[in-house]
């Protein structure tokens, strides 16, 4: 069974909704306890297996402070997707280097990385190392 968990800020507590399950209503300290209070409610309630409960989570912020947590989000994907680009290039580049027979210590000048990255880059690519 899928649900969703809308957890709202309440003092020092999350008060905990689940829209699918009429009179589903439970409170945690932490977020990280909602899957688990929700999961065991839905069993009581529904008769579904807890291990068969899956939970999307979904807290509940002010129009503010949402777009914030939203802003970072985007901005940690596009970092990461950013990193992953990088990556490719780098590895890239330091096979072409490698197959212009630069030494691992000239690549690390030419990329400005150190040569023991050049080395992990060269094992990761697969890339033949120069005697």
């Amino acid at each position: 069974m899928k649900v969703t968990a809308r957890a709202t800020r309440s003092g020092s507590w999350w008060a905990v909704e689940v829209p699918e399950v009429p009179g589903l209503f439970t409170q945690v300290k932490r977020l990280e306890h909602v899957r688990e209070q929700v999961a065991d409610a839905v069993e009581l309630l529904e008769g579904v297996p807890a291990a068969d409960v899956q939970i999307a989570l979904i807290p509940v912020f002010d129009t503010a402070t949402d777009g914030v947590v939203h802003g970072a989000q985007n901005a940690a994907a596009a970092a990461a997707a950013a990193q992953s680009v990088a990556s490719r290039s780098m590895r890239s580049a330091v096979a072409r280097l490698r197959d212009e027979q630069l030494t691992m210590r000239d690549i690390a000048e030419v990329l400005g990385i150190s040569h023991q990255r050049v080395s992990q880059l060269v094992q990761a690519a697969g890339v033949r190392e120069a005697g």
